[in-house]
């Protein structure tokens, strides 16, 4: 396989004059290949580099798409009449602003609004906090859990996440290639718009860079999928900024053009500064505090993102309707019996938690 790898490494990676974007179906043999391990590490490496260098199509993360897909883990569909809402976060984490994904999914949840993530541990190029980590946080521990196990607990708790090391391992085998080139691959771009759910999704990918909302858009058309949020989120995440415009598009069915939301925290008395990320521990105590009721610098960002999620998902007509659900949720204690079920979800299953909440 090598032999043919090498052919669409050399389409790719012949220079900004003579270089060549792939097909739908040479981009999905490509990754094959290089999940597969059918190209030598030489030339993993080589095509990861080039290209970035010549950026993906939507054509070529189309096939990438199409590789995952045929690869990677599902989870089956859950009974239930809603879409499962599926939040696409970058793999590597964060690192300058505290994580709302799982307090706003708690959130969706307490609103019988099922919610699916999927991730890794900390890896390159960010090695910043993954979710995963922020829920061992909370005291669920989603390591080990087989997808069956995860669907049960979808469908009970509300909430489900795919952890990569468990569920993909041909994914994982590459993390060594992002950490020695130092650079996020094309892959992680696919790794924002992919769906790991057998059933009927709501997809809200974040993203940094205004192409990659384009390229978004130009690789779900090939693949029928038609309804998708996009997000230019904090540090490339679903999670909506507080101290500038959030820029939002909202994709529907059969309608060829993006709803553009430009949203402001500050008009409904959420705006300021973005929470810095602090130390687990620390971390910890705000997202318990906020749970149980208590003041926390988390609050105005998750009632803030509570609302939009609540609002875009379909359980509030409307953004304010949405906030002011959220804060019911939070100030009623129902988020902190989000958690409650989905602890009892993982102990119904016979999973241990990790008894630090």
């Amino acid at each position: 396989m090598s032999d043919a790898f090498r052919e669409l490494l050399k389409k790719v990676g012949s220079g900004p004059h003579t270089s060549k974007n792939l097909t739908r179906y040479e981009a999905e043999q490509a990754l094959t290949m290089i999940l597969n391990q059918g190209a030598t590490p030489a030339q993993i490496g080589a095509f990861f580099i080039a290209h970035r260098i010549k950026r993906p199509t939507g054509e070529e993360l189309a096939g990438f798409l199409d590789a995952l897909d045929a690869l990677g883990p599902r989870v089956e569909p859950i009974s239930g009449h809603k879409p499962v809402v599926v939040l696409n976060h970058p793999y590597d984490g964060r690192s300058r602003t505290a994580p709302l994904a799982p307090l706003v999914s708690l959130i969706l949840a307490a609103a019988d609004q099922p919610v699916l993530m999927h991730g890794s541990e900390r890896m390159p190029t960010k090695y910043g906090i993954p979710l995963v980590e922020v829920w061992r946080l909370l005291g669920v521990e989603w390591q080990g859990q087989s997808l069956g196990q995860i669907r049960q607990i979808l469908g009970e708790g509300g909430v489900g996440f795919v952890y990569l090391p468990d569920h993909f391992p041909q994914a994982t085998a590459l993390n060594p290639y992002r950490d020695q080139l130092g650079k996020r691959p094309p892959l992680a771009t696919a790794e924002l718009l992919w769906c790991p759910y057998g059933g009927e999704a709501r997809l809200f990918c974040g993203y940094v860079h205004p192409p990659t909302e384009g390229m978004m858009k130009s690789a779900f058309q090939l693949r029928a999928q038609h309804h998708f949020t996009s997000v230019k989120g904090l540090e490339g995440s679903c999670d909506l900024p507080r101290d500038r415009t959030a820029i939002i598009g909202v994709h529907h069915p059969h309608h060829p053009e993006l709803d553009r939301l430009l949203l402001h925290a500050s008009d409904y008395n959420l705006g300021g500064s973005e929470i810095p990320l602090s130390s687990p521990p620390l971390l910890q105590t705000q997202m318990q505090d906020l749970l149980v009721g208590k003041p926390s610098a988390l609050a105005p960002a998750v009632i803030w993102n509570g609302g939009f999620y609540l609002w875009q998902s379909g359980c509030c007509q409307s953004l304010e309707q949405g906030v002011q659900k959220a804060r019911e949720i939070i100030e009623t204690g129902a988020a902190q019996a989000s958690l409650q079920r989905l602890v009892q979800a993982f102990a119904t299953q016979n999973v241990a938690l990790r008894p630090n909440y």
